[in-house]
């Protein structure tokens, strides 16, 4: 970066800083040793970052098996680590906006490029197994914090430049011809300043490194370069080259196959209601993310599974539709309940039945009505929580097993699946495409003070939801309300 730049960012009185609980969770990241108290009594001095904080531990983005009524418990619950990013990410975010939002929209585009990076990196790591995933989202998130500071030195020509780039890359270029240097140094620059940790100051340089030193980046390094891409793809769904670049990228980066590419776009897409309420943001509007879906849908056919999948399948999978078959649900039901009621946490089951599909069968063909199911399959698969099981119960029911989770969630999250499936429809070669819809019953052990004796109870409960699901209609949800 040219002299000048740096010496005006040293000395930018509206350069954004960080508020001091976040440079106390900052001083807790560079130290080799913390413990949950010292973070619980940094985040616990901020009554807006602890609300946060507690929401974020219940989502589904980090939900674990029991669900966190104080800081200490969520901490607890997500790991030191973990946590210290997690509150990184709400207090930087929150202060940088209430400095940066007043009267400039042209901004917007900016955060909602931020947050859809980060549940990118996210959902990049989670498919590869990378272990720290709340560093990849707030590197994704950090990553082009370089604009707020372009914007703070100069912020009538930086408007009118970024107002003009139709990219991300014309941005680049644009600032790099007019002030000499890009937001990448600049961000680079700036996280360093705030002195947080090397790896997350290198991920500002990640995406316009991409294109040049692919063999020298890190795992990390290129999944949030990756995201970055992810991110174009979803805000420009209409321009064919940013989504050739975003699948290429990948394949070739990350070693990645295009149908696991497609779970990965499937993820973002399901996370990004959550991600909008915790952050108070609006990213896409559903007609966007429908049809980014529908593409992503197309990479994923049967005969594109990734290899994980297809080693599960034998022992484990629904040789059909690829959930889980009806022995590991057993088993897995078994240990479930028997978790829940020794450790008094909520867990949830859901039966979900497929409306009318002996007609399906009796007038288009049984291979129809196979598809149909596959695809309900599909759209409940990128929807559900890593530690949820959704498994075939018989026929044209399934069963989704949600550990942690109590009633009011359930039937949060089945209600946004009702939705989502009722928007889907089959087309094929006789006419109209085929509108599908479910009745769903649900049943939740060790919530409210509703407890059964044993998991075939509960499973029975839920039967007997679904039913009374199907007697006042169907496409509806019904919960078991006890005796």
């Amino acid at each position: 970066m040219i002299d000048n730049i740096t010496a005006r960012l040293r000395y930018c009185s509206s350069l954004p800083t960080i508020p001091g609980i976040a440079m106390r969770i900052i001083d807790l990241a560079n130290q080799p040793e913390v413990n949950m108290t010292q973070i619980s009594d940094y985040v616990s001095m901020d009554p807006a970052l602890s609300a946060k904080f507690l929401k974020v531990a219940r989502s589904p983005l980090y939900m674990t098996r029991r669900t966190a009524t104080n800081v200490r418990q969520a901490i607890s619950l997500m790991g030191t680590h973990a946590s210290i990013m997690i509150a990184l990410s709400f207090s930087l975010v929150h202060s940088m906006r209430i400095q940066k939002d007043k009267e400039q929209r042209h901004l917007e585009l900016f955060w909602r490029r931020s947050l859809i990076a980060a549940l990118a990196a996210r959902a990049l790591g989670e498919k590869l197994g990378y272990k720290k995933l709340d560093d990849l989202f707030l590197a994704g998130l950090l990553q082009d914090v370089g604009v707020l500071a372009f914007d703070a030195l100069m912020p009538e020509a930086y408007e009118t430049i970024s107002r003009r780039a139709l990219t991300h890359d014309d941005l680049l270029q644009a600032e790099r011809k007019t002030f000499g240097a890009g937001h990448d140094e600049v961000g680079y620059w700036l996280l360093k300043h705030w002195k947080l940790p090397d790896y997350l100051a290198l991920s500002c340089l990640a995406y316009h490194s991409l294109s040049h030193e692919k063999d020298a980046m890190s795992r990390m390094t290129a999944c949030v370069a990756v995201a970055g891409h992810i991110a174009d793809h979803f805000l420009h769904p209409g321009d064919p080259q940013v989504k050739r670049v975003a699948t290429q990228t990948a394949l070739e980066c990350l070693d990645m196959n295009e149908a696991s590419f497609g779970t990965v776009l499937d993820a973002v897409a399901a996370r990004m209601p959550e991600a909008e309420e915790l952050f108070d943001i609006r990213l896409l509007n559903p007609v966007e993310i429908d049809a980014i879906m529908k593409e992503a849908r197309d990479l994923q056919t049967l005969r594109q599974l990734s290899k994980d999948l297809e080693l599960e399948r034998g022992a484990l999978r629904d040789g059909l539709t690829g959930a889980y078959n009806r022995n590991y649900l057993d088993n897995v039901l078994q240990r479930e309940f028997e978790l829940a009621s020794r450790n008094t946490w909520p867990l949830s089951l859901a039966m979900i039945d497929l409306d009318h599909l002996k007609n399906i069968n009796d007038l288009y063909g049984h291979q129809v009505g196979d598809a149909i199911l596959v695809a309900i399959v599909q759209k409940v698969q990128s929807q559900i929580r890593p530690d949820d099981i959704f498994a075939r119960y018989i026929g044209e029911s399934f069963v989704l097993v949600m550990p942690g989770a109590s009633r009011e969630h359930a039937h949060k999250v089945l209600g946004r699946l009702l939705e989502s499936i009722g928007n889907l429809e089959h087309a094929h070669d006789r006419g109209t495409p085929i509108k599908i819809t479910v009745s769903i019953g649900a049943a939740t052990h060790m919530d409210g003070g509703t407890t059964f004796e044993r998991a075939e109870e509960m499973i029975g409960a839920t039967e007997a939801a679904l039913l009374q699901a199907k007697h006042n209609g169907r496409n509806r949800i019904s919960l078991w309300q006890g005796h």
